[in-house]
């Protein structure tokens, strides 16, 4: 047994549990609720997400559960399934040692199975979802008259899904002295109004401050094109290479096509959505649980408040749309004072959101860029492209050597930067070689002798290409143009080697003026121009001509 969980309050019987599975000394956030709620209080406890708030609540509720009573005695409400079997999970554990009985009531399960349940058991504390439990508070299956204790676990996602409504209706079936306590890590308007509606006195618990994400936790983004997610996020989990990660998404119909696209890069996947039903989630989440996928593609509600032991990432393939949906997310990993780790993929356009994040939350967002099989900060990976070989490999040079100019010049354009532009006395004296090595070759082409083709055809007798050409020209027949009065010259074309002849037909003609053309004749071409040729061939038959 642990003697400091029995200085804050709590029992022998659950200290000696909390000893037996590893816990020797509370957490922050469990010291001051903890003594608080022991007081009969209504409590807001505002902490990090994976500080240890289930127990920070549900310690002295079933501390001060009577036992021997079969009435419904606790309510514990949560904003989504998994984070409500959790919770079961925990109270069992605890509250078997107490002698208290505990019972789920989720939605999508059977409700006439929840029925029986709870007229077999006969359970001292009920865990749910609100609209389950409100199902049944309506229908009268479940009572309330004597709940000591009411307790939202996540309220600012209560709330935010809509269940003030739900809420409102069991705070009313419950009786006026019971306590009610609200936990999370952010407090919302919607939260704060509830407070102000229902509580009496409450005492404030504010552990977050500024530093809402735990310490432990590393915060890096990576830049890419929304095409090349997929690439991306593939490489990054090649790179990191964790035992298992968490994969968020914004949007539930994207969800389908990461799963295929990631199993077909050879991962092992699950997805966990709000709209499966209760079974299919159980399973996902045991199977990762217990090593059986390594990656979990979730959305923002499925995800809320489920508790994965050491979970060393969490990749956001979306950015989260606003800083407090980033604190749960990055509350998946790094609990309890572990290291974790949190990766966002965002495009050019969405630098700001980083920004956003880190002044909200006062935390360090870094950049980092995947390169030569590595994730390294930008500078490092201009460098890495700049590094010389090891010396004694083609193309190595000598230790201490600059790098050329084409290597820098590849290694920033890689990175999207301009390279450096040479120096004014570099371009000068570079056109001072050149135009140096250029009169050396002229001067070295004068002194060698030329070839002359007119001296070679003197020796030899046979005539040069540019004779041939004139001889043959000069052999040409020419024969006298006739042009007609009155009527434009033939156009010389250059597939006929005569005048006269068809443009494009490549047949000479017979070198004889074409007749004039009768008013008639004339008359016919204009008719006929445009007109197909079958057109043509009729009008011919019926108008032979003269």
């Amino acid at each position: 047994m642990s003697l400091i969980w029995t200085e804050i309050g709590v029992d022998v019987t659950l200290a000696d549990a909390l000893a037996k599975n590893g816990l020797t000394e509370p957490t922050p956030v469990q010291r001051e609720a903890i003594a608080v709620m022991l007081d009969g209080a209504d409590v807001t406890a505002r902490s990090q997400t994976g500080s240890g708030k289930t127990l920070a609540f549900l310690l002295p509720v079933l501390q001060r559960i009577d036992s021997a009573s079969s009435s419904v005695q606790a309510v514990v409400l949560a904003p989504t399934q998994e984070l409500a079997m959790q919770i079961t999970r925990v109270a069992q554990t605890y509250g078997a040692a107490a002698g208290i009985r505990v019972v789920p009531l989720i939605g999508g399960a059977a409700v006439f199975r929840q029925i029986d349940n709870l007229k077999k058991n006969k359970p001292q504390l009920v865990v749910g979802t609100p609209g389950r439990i409100h199902e049944l508070f309506v229908s009268r299956k479940l009572k309330l008259g004597e709940v000591k204790h009411l307790i939202i676990d996540e309220a600012d996602q209560v709330f935010d899904l809509g269940s003030s409504r739900e809420v409102d209706a069991l705070l009313k079936g419950t009786p006026r002295d019971r306590q009610l306590a609200f936990f999370s890590a952010t407090r919302p308007d919607a939260m704060a109004d509830m407070e102000r509606k229902w509580m009496r006195d409450p005492k404030l618990i504010d552990l977050a401050g500024k530093q809402r994400v735990a310490e432990t936790i590393e915060h890096l983004y990576v830049v890419v094109d929304k095409r090349d997610k997929v690439d991306a996020a593939r490489r990054l989990v090649r790179l990191v290479n964790p035992s298992s990660a968490l994969l968020f998404l914004n949007d539930t119909d994207n969800i389908a096509q990461w799963e295929s696209k990631l199993k077909y890069e050879g991962f092992t996947v699950e997805m966990l959505y709000g709209d499966a039903n209760k079974q299919r989630r159980s399973v996902t989440l045991d199977k990762f649980r217990s090593g059986g996928c390594k990656l979990l593609i979730a959305t923002d509600v499925a995800a809320r408040g489920i508790d994965i032991p050491s979970l060393p990432l969490v990749l956001n393939l979306d950015p989260p749309i606003d800083a407090d949906h980033y604190v749960h997310r990055a509350g998946r990993t790094g609990r309890m004072g572990k290291q974790g780790l949190v990766i966002t993929m965002i495009t050019h356009q969405e630098r700001f959101i980083m920004d956003k994040f880190s002044k909200r939350l006062g935390i360090e967002m870094k950049e980092r860029v995947m390169a030569h099989g590595k994730l390294v900060t930008p500078d490092e990976a201009r460098l890495i492209g700049t590094w010389s070989k090891p010396a004694g490999l083609p193309g190595s040079r000598e230790a201490g050597s600059k790098p050329s100019f084409n290597s820098r010049v590849k290694a920033d354009t890689a990175f999207g930067s301009r390279p450096e532009r040479p120096s004014a006395d570099a371009r000068t004296s570079s056109a001072t070689e050149r135009g140096t090595y250029g009169r050396a070759s002229a001067e070295r082409s004068a002194d060698r002798p030329r070839f002359d083709r007119s001296e070679q055809s003197e020796r030899t007798g046979a005539p040069t290409g540019a004779s041939r050409g004139a001889q043959r020209y000069a052999e040409r027949p020419s024969a006298p143009r006739q042009e007609e009065p009155g009527r434009p010259a033939e156009r010389r074309d250059s597939s006929s080697d005569k005048i006269g002849g068809k443009p494009g037909s490549g047949k000479p003609s017979s070198g004889k003026p074409a007749p004039a053309m009768t008013k008639k004749q004339q008359k016919k071409a204009a008719k006929d121009k445009g007109a197909p040729k079958w057109l043509k061939a009729k009008r011919a038959e019926q108008q032979p001509e003269s």
